[in-house]
């Protein structure tokens, strides 16, 4: 019973994020402008859905190289550190969402950029949702530690890391001093 909490957590992960986004869509805001900036966001598409697969893969023993998939260690209080990280993790990330509003975008929205954000979750990273997906992605890897798990985490993190600095380049020319004062005081991660 417990190997199914992953694939329980990444269907709330997926929950949070469409909810969000439709919730946004009603409005008449365009939440998803992914990819229309830059279109290399898109190489981030194929390294998230390995991510999935290979969480459902081990929740599920959906075909996967077997070097790749056995675990390093087998330990229920990794797994439970795991699952607990996932949860802190979708709290934060539910937090972050309340803390951003109507201001959320999945991408870089260069037509329309909303208020600036520093309230909330914001005013103690000033990327909780990543914090958030990182956090996330790690407690993943706790309930299943293996080399597929490991290298999409390592590229998850990289890829993470490289929108931050995107994002925070379009903030800086975006909202100037505003935004580099609020950088001043409160750090990019934690």
């Amino acid at each position: 019973m417990f190997r199914y909490w992953s694939a329980l957590v990444l269907f709330l992960f997926f929950v949070l994020l469409a909810g969000r986004s439709l919730m946004l869509h009603r409005r008449g805001i365009k939440a998803v402008v992914f990819g229309e900036t830059d279109k290399s966001d898109f190489l981030l598409i194929p390294i998230f859905l390995i991510f999935v697969y290979a969480v459902l893969a081990c929740t599920f023993g959906l075909p996967v190289p077997e070097a790749l998939a056995k675990p390093f260690w087998i330990s229920r209080i990794t797994r439970r550190i795991g699952l607990t990280l996932c949860m802190i993790a979708l709290i934060g990330f539910a937090a972050a969402l309340k803390s951003f509003g109507d201001s959320f975008r999945i991408g870089i929205d260069e037509k329309n950029p909303d208020r600036l954000v520093t309230s909330g979750m914001f005013a103690v990273s000033r990327n909780p949702i990543y914090v958030a997906f990182l956090l996330f992605f790690s407690g993943m890897f706790l309930q299943s530690p293996n080399w597929l798990l490991l290298g999409v985490l390592v590229l998850l993190a990289l890829a993470i890391h490289r929108q931050i600095l995107r994002e925070e380049a379009f903030l800086k020319a975006h909202y100037g001093k505003d935004y580099e004062d609020y950088c001043k005081r409160v750090r990019r991660y934690l």
